[in-house]
């Protein structure tokens, strides 16, 4: 996938749901643990040297599985590349599972299930398609995904 370097950087410097300095290793035979400054920011995860501004590096948090190693290291595998394996490592093993859970919900495949489930929540109570008022309850991306589109619950007066 290809990106537009200058709005990576931009990005980076946004405010992030996450950041601390963690020991990483790259998916590379040979490569050793290095600290770094890790920011989550959005679904993307920057990492920097710690001494400097510019990020070194960025994942995107799609497609892949994030596995925990043991009690202070977790990993992020790409599913579509299994021997790009990134390894971290906190200083506590409460900071590894909530650096964890960040991540798993960083994705837009998460973010757009959970819209899906609240969405058809509110269908279930309401009777009415919270998307509908913004125009976009029919695309294809925010549909369950056995095909099935909520319907306007049918009313009777007593």
């Amino acid at each position: 996938m290809r990106f537009n370097e200058k709005e990576l950087i931009s990005l980076s410097r946004q405010p992030s749901e996450k950041a601390a300095e963690l020991g990483m290793r790259g998916p590379k035979k040979g490569d050793v643990l290095k600290k770094r400054l890790v920011k989550l920011v959005v679904n993307f995860l920057f990492y920097f040297r710690t001494d400097e501004e510019e990020p070194i590096g960025a994942l995107l948090l799609e497609q892949c599985r994030v596995e925990r190693e043991d009690s202070l290291t977790f990993s992020i595998i790409f599913l579509d590349e299994a021997e790009r394996k990134y390894q971290f490592e906190c200083d506590s093993e409460e900071q590894c599972g909530e650096w964890i859970d960040s991540i798993i919900k960083a994705s837009y495949e998460f973010m757009r299930k959970n819209l899906i489930f609240y969405r058809t929540e509110i269908h279930k109570l309401t009777g009415k398609d919270p998307l509908e008022q913004y125009g976009i309850s029919d695309e294809t991306r925010f549909q369950v995904s056995n095909g099935l589109q909520l319907k306007a619950r049918e009313t009777s007066s007593l």
